[in-house]
C-alpha cells in the first residue's frame, strides 16, 4: 500500500483520538502552526511562530508586500539626514486597541526599550547601535546610531513595534506578555496555552476593518493532525507540510496547496565555544564533507530544499553565487579527522526539534546517519520547541544543532550577524576576522563596498565551517478552499490580506 494510501485511512483515528470535529467556525480563520509562540512581548523573541501571531496585533513602521517590495505602514514618510540620523513622520489619529493615542514618544519608549541590554531583551538588533531617540513633535521622531546603520529601514519592517507606555508601564512586561495591546488590525482576545490564541478584528483599524473578523492560532505538533484538521475544515491554512503528505491537502473543493521557496535556510550549527572535536576546524570541514545533503533532500524532503554554499539565499543582499557547498566525499573527511587525532571518532550529539520546520528530526537523523559511515558516533537528541529555545538562549546545545533561520529583512547582516558574531544572542562560534568582516558591513553605507565585504564574509564562514550544512527550505502550506491566499517567501501569514471567498 502506497504511504499516501495508508496515511489517508489512518486520518479518521486521528481526528477522533484528537476530538477534532468538523468544521469550524464560519467566521475564524483558524491557523494550525508546528508549535505555540514562546511569548506575546513582540521585542523579546526571535521566532516566525510568534512573528504570525504578533503582525496581527502590531504594526511596525515600514512592512514588506506579499511581492517583498517596502512600504510604508505607520510610518508616512521618512529620509537619512545624515549617515547616523534617521528621522521618521508618523501617521496621525493612530490608536492602541486600548485606546491610547500612538504618537513619536511611544517610538522614542520602544527603541530605547530595545536598546537597553540591561533589559536582556532576545532581541538584540538595536543593542550597541543606537545612541539615542530625540522627539521632535507628535508625529516626528528621530534616531540617532553610534556609527552608520545602512539596513534601519529594512529592519523597520520586521522591528520596532510601538507599545502603548501606560499601559506597559502600569502593567508591567510579563503581563503585558500574556495580555498584549498593539495598533495592529486584530486585538487579543486570550490564550490557552498549547491550545491556541484567539484574536477579533480592530474595526477602527486605521487602514479600515479586516474583512476577516476573527483570528485563531492553533499549535498541533504531528503533521498528519495539521492535514486532518485541514480535511475536515477544522483549520484553514495550515505550515510546515512534509511532501508525502501534499496529495492529501490537493483535495478539489476542499483545500489545496500552497508551496514557495522562502527566505528560510535551515542548518546544522557548531558550538565552537565549549572546546571538543568540533573546536578543531578539520573536523568541521570533515563532518561538512561526511554529509550528503544532496541525497538527503531529495530522499527526506521529495526535493523540497534547494543546496546552499553560504547561509545566504540569492534573494539577500550580499549573496556571493560562487560560494559553492562542500561536495560530499566521506573519504576525504576520513582523513581530515585521521589528521585531527580522531580516526578512531568521537560521540557527537545533534539536538533538533521535531515539527517546528520541515521533516526537522528527519533532517538530522539522515546527517547522523551519514556520520555513523565516517567513523563518527553520532545521534540525534529531540527537544520540545519551547524547551529548545530557551536552551537555545541559553547556548546550551553543544556540540551541534539544527535551527531554521528567516531573514526577511533580505540583508546578509541579519543572518550573519545575529548568527555567527562573537557573544551575540545566537551565535555559538567566534572568528574574529569574521567580526571584523561583520562590524565593517554593518558601519559602510556604500552598496557596492557592503556586497564586497558580505562576499568576503560568506568566502570565510566556507573555510571556517561554523554550520555543517545549509539547505534554502521550499514552504509548504495547505489551504482551504474557502481563504484567498498564497504562500509568501517570507513566510508572514497576514490576515489583514486574507478573505473568504464568497
Amino acid at each position: 500500500m502506497k504511504k499516501g494510501a495508508f496515511l489517508f485511512l489512518i486520518l479518521p483515528v486521528v481526528l477522533l483520538s484528537f476530538g477534532l470535529a468538523f468544521g469550524g467556525p464560519k467566521d475564524t480563520l483558524v491557523i494550525a502552526q508546528g508549535v505555540d509562540p514562546t511569548t506575546l512581548d513582540p521585542h523579546n523573541h526571535m521566532e516566525t511562530p510568534a512573528w504570525n501571531v504578533h503582525i496581527q496585533l502590531f504594526d511596525t513602521l515600514l512592512q514588506r508586500t506579499p511581492d517583498i517590495k517596502r512600504e510604508n505602514l505607520l510610518a508616512e514618510s521618512y529620509r537619512i539626514v545624515n549617515d547616523k540620523t534617521w528621522e521618521f513622520k508618523i501617521r496621525k489619529g493612530v490608536k492602541f486597541h486600548n485606546g491610547e493615542d500612538c504618537k513619536a514618544e511611544n517610538f522614542k519608549f520602544t527603541f530605547e526599550r530595545m536598546a537597553d541590554p540591561k533589559l536582556k531583551l532576545r532581541q538584540t538588533v538595536f543593542q550597541g547601535v543606537i545612541e539615542k531617540v530625540e522627539v521632535m513633535d507628535d508625529t516626528t521622531f528621530r534616531i540617532i546610531t553610534k556609527e552608520p546603520y545602512p539596513v534601519m529601514d529594512a529592519m523597520m519592517c520586521i522591528y520596532g513595534q510601538p507599545l502603548p507606555i501606560k499601559y506597559f508601564q502600569e502593567k508591567g512586561p510579563a503581563h503585558f506578555a500574556l495580555n498584549p495591546v498593539g495598533t495592529g488590525p486584530y486585538k487579543f482576545v486570550r490564550w490557552v496555552k498549547d491550545d491556541h490564541i484567539l484574536l477579533e478584528a480592530n474595526e477602527k483599524y486605521f487602514r479600515g476593518a479586516p474583512k476577516i473578523k476573527k483570528v485563531m492560532f492553533r499549535p498541533i505538533p504531528e503533521a498528519t493532525t495539521r492535514v486532518a484538521a485541514l480535511q475536515t475544515q477544522e483549520a484553514d491554512i495550515i505550515t510546515n507540510i512534509p511532501p508525502h503528505l501534499m496529495r492529501l491537502m490537493d483535495w478539489k473543493g476542499r483545500s489545496f496547496v500552497s508551496k514557495v521557496p522562502s527566505v528560510r535556510v535551515i542548518f546544522i550549527a557548531f558550538d565552537t565555544t565549549k572546546g571538543g572535536p568540533v573546536a578543531d576546524k578539520r573536523v568541521r570541514q570533515a563532518i561538512a564533507m561526511g554529509i550528503d545533503l544532496k541525497t538527503n533532500i531529495k530522499k527526506v524532503l521529495e526535493g523540497n530544499g534547494v543546496l546552499l554554499g553560504s547561509p545566504l539565499t540569492d534573494k539577500h543582499f550580499g549573496y556571493d553565487p560562487s560560494v559553492k557547498p562542500y561536495e560530499y566525499n566521506p573519504e576525504k573527511a576520513k582523513k581530515l579527522l585521521a589528521e585531527a587525532g580522531y580516526d578512531k571518532g568521537f560521540d557527537f550529539t545533534i539536538n533538533s526539534p521535531a515539527g517546528r520546520y520541515l521533516n526537522d528530526k528527519e533532517m538530522a537523523e539522515a546527517a547522523a546517519g551519514d556520520l555513523r559511515k565516517i567513523g563518527i558516533n553520532a545521534t540525534v537528541k529531540t527537544h520540545e520547541w519551547g524547551t529548545y529555545m530557551s536552551r537555545m538562549y541559553s547556548h546550551n546545545h553543544a556540540p551541534a544543532y539544527l535551527l531554521g533561520w528567516g531573514n526577511t529583512s533580505f540583508d546578509a547582516d541579519f543572518t550573519i550577524a545575529p548568527l555567527m558574531r562573537t557573544e551575540k544572542m545566537l551565535s555559538n562560534v567566534s572568528f574574529p576576522k569574521l567580526d571584523a568582516l561583520i562590524d565593517q558591513g554593518i558601519s559602510t553605507m556604500d552598496p557596492k563596498k557592503r556586497q564586497k565585504i558580505y562576499s568576503d564574509a560568506c568566502k570565510l564562514i566556507h573555510e571556517e565551517v561554523p554550520w555543517a550544512w545549509t539547505y534554502q527550505q521550499i514552504d509548504i502550506y495547505g489551504v482551504n478552499e474557502r481563504v484567498n491566499w498564497k504562500a509568501r517567501t517570507d513566510e508572514r501569514l497576514v490576515g489583514f490580506d486574507m478573505s473568504f471567498k464568497k
